[in-house]
């Protein structure tokens, strides 16, 4: 009886030295993956707001809820990873990071997401015709596999005008997209500092 109390016991202690040594694994190839994941942007990395500090969610699994204006419907959402950003007042931002399985589909979606932030401004009109929409590119980023960077500018019947800058970058098979946006018009669009942003984000990805 004895003895086979003490082979119960060390059974006992065997499974729990076990189950210990499986999660001590489990944690190691869970900060491996992370260690591998792109990196995201940090608050201080975002245009600097002139009245308030810029706050971070973390970085979260899927496509916002709800979707990004311009660009969400491009999102895979299986493979997307994304931070949101934010200050006291009425600017915000975000960054939706995608690993494709090769370079080749992480060119396609880079592809996919660019046309559909160029062509934001006519679709969000045909939408809504209390809506006026404006784009605008301000040109290609040599950074990485190439960044681009766009504005559109929305103006509502009953007053309200908002600013949206929007940056799509690559490096091989991971791609990103950066937008920022607040009350304003095109003359409050800080776009170099989203610019330097954006080369930041991209330069993150390796």
């Amino acid at each position: 009886m004895n003895t086979s109390t003490r082979i119960g016991r060390a059974g006992a202690i065997g499974l729990t030295a076990l189950a210990v040594a499986a999660g001590a694994l489990a944690a190691t190839a869970t900060a491996a993956a992370a260690s591998d994941s792109p990196a995201f942007l940090a608050p201080e990395e975002l245009p600097p707001h002139p009245s308030s500090a810029w706050y971070a969610g973390e970085v979260t699994g899927g496509v916002p809820d709800p979707l990004p204006f311009c660009y969400g419907e491009a999102l895979p959402g299986a493979t997307s990873r994304y931070r949101a950003f934010w200050t006291e007042y009425d600017t915000s931002a975000r960054q939706v990071t995608v690993v494709e399985r090769d370079e080749a589909r992480a060119k396609d979606l880079a592809a996919l997401l660019n046309d559909a932030i160029r062509r934001c401004a006519e679709r969000t009109e045909q939408q809504d015709p209390e809506v006026t929409a404006e784009f605008r590119s301000y040109g290609r980023l040599r950074v990485e596999d190439g960044a681009r960077v766009y504005g559109v500018h929305t103006a509502h019947s009953w007053g309200a005008s908002d600013i949206h800058l929007f940056s799509v970058g690559r490096d091989g098979r991971t791609v990103t997209v950066v937008d920022w946006g607040q009350m304003g018009t095109f003359r409050h669009a800080q776009v170099a500092d989203f610019t330097r942003t954006t080369v930041t984000a991209v330069a993150k990805l390796y």
